[in-house]
């Protein structure tokens, strides 16, 4: 019996012609091509059988992976595998794997375990797995499965990614517990690309940290079995998270990545962009984003109870684009942004938006947003009155210098106030309304101490009264007498000169009382021009 060479197969493996030339691939660092050449049979994911030509044990490929042979000299080993059909579980959990490990177009007959296991790079492209269980899964470099097919579910529980993760066009299942992608407390270092992902089930990414930018352009995410499509709450990207659109390379909506691991083929419908869709409630609570959160070019289709909720996060800009969802409620509350840019047709109506304690600090509309649009943005927020959401509109005008505008806001801040007050205060609320609107057209109180002071002038002309002393009272001046009953604080030597008696005592006494009022009134809005308040 003669003993195997140095980099041979053991004996008893009884390798397979597949499995001879993967294991002399691996030695060399080359890639061992099982395919046929017919695409439509070379299809991981049809339904044509693949034959014993194409197969391989998942023990052997373990075998290599964990204590493989040697290379060939000036060679360095890897397993580059594609085509083939792993038969039985692949699993590799608990083991360090050294080589670079690339599986293309292969078929799994079970599920690929790797509980923390430790891995180079590992590279799984449009192959088809039943599942892929990868809790605390540790890479020094790259995680790409993109294209994949998992049946039953992927998690990736704490896993920790040395470089970049990449689930683009990835098609996933939910597992027993109803979730497509089980990530929480997952870490990468750099990007999260999930672009075209299609995801049936909850994605979950509770506590998550990506170390640049997360990129969910053009998935769609449909659970219709739970209450959320996407559960990201404390989640963490140090720049940018992409809710937005997908399409060609060469198109406006592309990241720019580049095949066989980006975009690279024309979306559904033969369009070349294709939307990020979410059926189901999505919640980002606690969230923190470095430069951005980006939904445009989205959709949401929720039912009456599901929740777009955006809770308590903050980042400096919050890109809200999408097309309005039709049921549901979208969530603002407690949320911290600096500058904000909308569009009146993206925000649901009244009763669909909750922005109690939502602050930012600039708006920044796209296309035609006025004024009175933003009073009914507030207003949907807000189906019992609350002040805060008027104030912070209002804080945010002065500070963009529209202060007319932002006196426009405190008016319909009283005015909704009126509306939950006594019918007595409410009456004094129109009145006020009426005649100086709250104070906050001061213009208007000018006119009104003008058209008194004309009435008052007609009147006394043609009803002075007696001197108060005779000698000592100045010429009479009916101009005077009336704007010295007007004008609070300032003596024209004309009020005190007179005696008004019978029905001219209760025209001066009028006179008077509205003098205070109205000049009370103008020195206020005065006031807050000055201070731009």
């Amino acid at each position: 019996m003669t003993e195997p060479g140095e980099g041979d197969a053991p004996a008893d493996l009884q390798l397979t012609s597949a499995e001879w030339s993967m294991w002399q691939a691996f030695r060399n660092g080359s890639t061992c091509d099982l395919h046929i050449g017919d695409p439509a049979r070379d299809d991981p994911h049809g339904q044509h059988l693949w034959g014993p030509e194409r197969r391989v044990r998942a023990r052997v490929v373990a075998l290599l992976l964990l204590e493989g042979p040697v290379a060939q000299p000036g060679r360095v080993s890897a397993l580059k595998l594609t085509g083939a059909y792993i038969t039985d579980t692949l699993d590799l959990a608990g083991g360090t794997i050294k080589p670079f490990v690339e599986l293309r177009d292969c078929r799994f007959e079970a599920e690929v375990v790797l509980p923390e296991s430790r891995f180079t790079t590992l590279r799984m492209v449009n192959c088809a797995i039943p599942r892929l269980e990868a809790a605390r899964l540790q890479t020094e470099g790259d995680l790409h499965l993109p294209r994949c097919v998992v049946q039953n579910g992927i998690r990736l529980t704490d896993a920790h990614i040395g470089t970049d993760l990449m689930l683009n066009q990835v098609v996933a299942h939910k597992d027993r517990q109803g979730r497509s992608i089980m990530a929480d407390g997952l870490t990468v270092a750099q990007d999260l690309q999930a672009e075209m992902l299609e995801s049936y089930g909850e994605l979950s990414l509770r506590g998550a940290t990506i170390g640049v930018s997360l990129s969910l352009r053009g998935s769609r995410l449909s659970n219709p079995f739970g209450r959320r499509a996407l559960n990201a709450p404390q989640l963490t990207v140090e720049r940018t998270l992409h809710l937005t659109a997908a399409g060609l390379a060469n198109s406006p909506f592309s990241s720019g990545a580049t095949p066989p691991y980006g975009i690279a083929h024309t979306p559904s419908r033969g369009t070349r962009m294709q939307r990020f869709e979410c059926e189901g409630g999505m919640r980002l609570d606690d969230g923190r984003f470095g430069d951005a959160v980006d939904i445009e070019h989205a959709r949401f289709l929720m039912e009456s109870d599901q929740e777009l909720s955006l809770r308590r996060i903050q980042t400096p800009e919050l890109r809200f684009l999408c097309e309005r969802p039709q049921r549901g409620r979208v969530i603002l509350s407690g949320a911290r942004v600096v500058n904000l840019v909308d569009k009146s047709a993206s925000w649901p109506g009244l009763g669909g938006l909750w922005m109690a304690g939502f602050a930012y600090e600039t708006l920044i509309p796209r296309g035609h947003f006025p004024l009175a649009l933003r009073l009914q943005w507030v207003a949907a927020a807000t189906p019992e009155y609350a002040p805060e959401p008027y104030e912070m509109l209002a804080a945010s005008l002065r500070a963009s210098g529209e202060d007319a505008d932002a006196r426009e806001v405190q008016l319909a801040k009283q005015r909704r106030r009126r509306e939950t007050l006594p019918l007595a205060a409410k009456t004094w609320g129109v009145l006020q309304d009426w005649t100086v609107a709250y104070g906050y057209r001061p213009g208007r109180a000018a006119v009104w101490m003008a058209i008194l002071w004309a009435i008052g002038t007609v009147y006394f002309s043609e009803n002075p009264p007696p001197p108060l002393k005779a000698g000592e009272t100045p010429p009479w001046n009916p101009y005077l007498y009336a704007l010295d009953l007007l004008l609070p604080v300032i003596d024209l030597n004309q009020g005190a000169a007179w005696k008004p008696g019978g029905g001219a005592q209760w025209v001066a006494a009028v006179l008077i009382l509205a003098g205070w009022v109205l000049a009370t009134t103008v020195a206020a809005g005065a006031s807050r021009l000055l201070r731009r308040q």
